[in-house]
Formats: structure tokens, sequence, C-alpha cells
């Protein structure tokens, strides 16, 4: 229900925003847009809300989809050192201090989010703790804490927009053109534009993730090596060796499929790469000792 709701709640935001701008560039600024600029303000700002909307509310999405434990006044020792290795990682990044979290999950796992640099959240899994050396989960949480350095969900939100806007932008173009040249449609458009701008949406965008995956991928090498100057190269190698021991036992559960241990080796497995959020470990590591 909540997903539903903020999905509806999304899609009326951006409506708003679609008839605030429209107005403004027509009352206040007294443009007069024609066919294709129009076509590309509504992309624009259909493909920025949707991103800046959920940037906003990456935080809070991410309490509740996973359920995080926010550390406000330690209980045991395990927190208090987490806040403090978080507070100190921090500091010497430059950046205010995080939430710091806990979530539950048997897998070794941790994730940072956040609207910008001085208001993020750094949360980790009940198994990373449990599976993990003190030293490993420094350099998990130095690795974190480079995304939130780095920028990396804001600049991840951007690179999102544009190609929305494209997405939106191109697959309406089709779906004109189809409509007029073999719909015959030349009054408005009909149905053949309807059909034909989603279907090209959602080839485009599959097309489209291709890009952002690719940036994805390249952030967290950048991360990587953040979290090695933070922590230290071994501990962060450590780290990385030690999710690859993890993973490759035999019930790797298919939503942590990003983090791949082994190299391409098939059509398939290349073709899984390309829309895979991270690097197989294998790389990341390698990529740690050449820089070393």
């Amino acid at each position: 229900m909540l997903r539903i709701a903020l999905f509806l709640a999304t899609n009326f935001a951006i409506m708003i925003v679609l008839t605030l701008v429209m107005a403004i560039i027509s009352n206040v600024f007294g443009i007069q847009l024609g066919g294709y600029e129009r076509m590309m303000v509504i992309s624009a700002v259909i493909g920025f809300s949707g991103a800046l909307i959920s940037l906003f509310m990456s935080k809070t999405m991410a309490k509740h989809s996973m359920g995080v434990h926010i550390i406000e006044q330690p209980s045991n020792p395990t927190e208090q050192w987490l806040v403090q290795v978080v507070a100190r990682l921090a500091k010497q990044a430059g950046i205010g201090m995080p939430e710091v979290g806990i979530f539950h999950a048997h897998d070794p796992n941790a994730f940072a989010t956040g609207w910008n640099r001085n208001n993020a959240l750094v949360a980790v899994s009940t198994g990373l703790l449990e599976n993990m050396s003190q030293d490993e989960v420094e350099a998990v949480l130095a690795h974190e804490v480079s995304h939130v350095a780095n920028g990396d969900m804001v600049t991840m939100t951007l690179i999102q927009g544009v190609v929305n806007t494209f997405v939106y932008f191109f697959s309406m173009i089709i779906g004109r053109f189809v409509d007029r040249v073999v719909f015959k449609n030349e009054e408005g458009v009909g149905i053949g534009y309807y059909v034909t701008q989603m279907i090209a949406q959602i080839l485009l965008s599959f097309l489209a993730s291709i890009i952002v995956m690719w940036f994805s991928r390249w952030r967290e090498f950048r991360a990587d090596a953040g979290g090695a100057r933070l922590a230290g190269r071994e501990k962060m190698i450590a780290a990385l060796q030690r999710l690859k021991a993890a993973h490759e036992a035999p019930e790797l559960p298919s939503e942590m499929a990003a983090f791949g241990i082994h190299g391409a080796e098939t059509v398939s497995d290349k073709v899984k790469k390309l829309f895979s959020s991270h690097p197989p470990l294998d790389e990341r590591i390698e990529a740690l000792r050449r820089a070393a």
C-alpha cells in the first residue's frame, strides 16, 4: 500500500509541477512554445521531477522499506563503535555526520543514501556485523561514506533525470511519427500515438538503463578507492574478499546478484553485466591492487 500511495503521490506531484512550469513559461515569460519545444519541456519536467522526488524521499523510503533501526543513543558496544567509526570517517571525508542505522538481513550488506552530503544515512546489515571483522566493517563503512562524499546520490539522480528526459522526448517523437505516417492521423493524436509512445518508452528505457548502470558500476570503483584512502587499502581489499567468499555460497539470493563474483564468460553473462549496478568483486579487488 505504501508503494502504491507513493506512486500516486509522485505522479500527482509531477502533474502539479508540469502545470506550474507551463503556466510560468506562458504567463510570466510570455513564451508560446511550439510543438517540439513543448514536448521537450514536458519531457524534462516528467524526467527530472520523478528522479528528484525519489532523491528527496530516499532516506525515508530506505528506513521504511529496509526496516532500518536508527542509532540515536547507542545501546551496546557495537552500536557505540559504529557511531564512532562513522563520525571519524565523515570528518576525514569532510562531510556532515550521517545518520547511522542497522537493518536485519542475513547477507553482509550496507548502503548509503540521502539528498546531500550533509544529510545522509549509512546503514549496515546484521549479517555484515556478524560475519566480518571490525577492520572489514570499517572498510565497508568507509566505502559508503565515500559514496556520500562523492555526491553519488545527487549525480545518479541528475543522470537519471537526463536519461528520462530523452526517453520521454524520443518516445513522443516516435509516437507522433507512427501516428501520422502509419495511421494517417493528421489532426491531433490518436490511439496509434499512445500505443506506440508506450512501447517506445519501454524499449528506450531498457536501452537507457545501460547508461545508468555503467555509471553505477564506475561509482563503485570510485567508492572503493575512497574507502581505501579512508580506512586503508588492505582493509578494503579484505572486506571485498570477505564479500566474495560470502556470495560464493550456493544459496546466493537473487536480490544480491549485482554483487556478481565471476567475470562474464558467456554471452548471457556479458548481457547481464551491462545491466548490473555493481562490477564483479574480482574486478573491484584487482582495481585496488593495481592502484597500489
